[in-house]
């Protein structure tokens, strides 16, 4: 049996925190799932079996921080799964812990290997509470002591950068630069210092997302269609960015999965 939940932050939390979800799955048997990027970062609690990543060859730690992803993996329950996850505002990660995180691409990074005794001792009081209501309630009142500290003055100019390249399917660097008043050279370093990525890069997977999200909602659309509403070159170029991100072309991954963006849909 498999149950999932959506849960949104407090008011004051929302513009740093997408959402939390809560899985749980007890199936029998071994359940496998391809993961695509999706411009945000996460911190993942496991109070149940962990998961394998297959890629990697290696089990995910019990509680990790997870940097932005430039590609597919494929993951497999090993038992009996019960995950809280934390799903950032793509800007917001590095407001909690305090670090470049450039430094985590492509990482599960084990939260008992960071140097943080208060993140530390949450991913043990969350492992160890009696329900999830109790999870989310240490999780929220961990980040409004972060927050005490204050947050970036550069916050707002990149949260207006990530919101001008959700509702853009064309922009480039020179645009986004001016909208955060900055040189190009300064607002490349402090975007990738605090999403994790380059600004080329996150809007490769944007876009990827909302092809996805398209998808989901327009599931008969031909794929030049797509191509277009999405803002690729032409249909070749989808495919190729498509595969190079999801290991499957367009046509290939709807045969095997329901399209369903986790950037634009929750």
């Amino acid at each position: 049996m498999q149950t999932f939940r959506i849960i949104q932050p407090t008011p004051a939390l929302k513009p740093f925190i997408r959402y939390y979800w809560i899985l749980q799955d007890s199936t029998s048997g071994i359940v496998s799932q391809r993961t695509l990027p999706t411009g945000c970062m996460s911190l993942v609690f496991h109070r149940g079996e962990r998961l394998k990543v297959m890629n990697r060859d290696e089990l995910q730690p019990q509680s990790f921080i997870c940097g932005q992803e430039s590609g597919y993996s494929d993951v497999t329950s090993t038992g009996d799964i019960e995950m809280i996850v934390v799903v950032f505002q793509p800007h917001a990660a590095k407001i909690f812990f305090h670090m470049p995180v450039t430094l985590l691409r492509d990482r599960n990074v084990a939260v008992a290997d960071i140097e943080n005794p208060a993140l530390r001792d949450l991913a043990h009081r969350v492992e160890d509470s009696e329900n999830h209501d109790i999870c989310i309630e240490l999780i929220e009142n961990y980040f409004y002591k972060c927050l005490m500290y204050g947050t970036p003055y550069h916050l707002p100019r990149l949260a207006e950068v990530v919101r001008h390249i959700n509702n853009s399917t064309q922009t480039n660097i020179r645009a986004l630069s001016n909208i955060a008043c900055l040189s190009e050279k300064q607002f490349s370093r402090i975007f990738s210092e605090n999403i994790g990525t380059t600004p080329k890069d996150f809007m490769r997977i944007v876009r990827l997302q909302r092809t996805l999200s398209v998808l989901q909602h327009n599931p008969g659309i031909g794929f030049a269609q797509l191509s277009y509403e999405c803002g690729y070159t032409d249909q070749s170029h989808m495919i190729k960015e498509f595969k190079l991100f999801s290991g499957y072309t367009p046509k290939e991954y709807i045969a095997r999965y329901s399209p369903v963006s986790d950037y634009f849909t929750f």
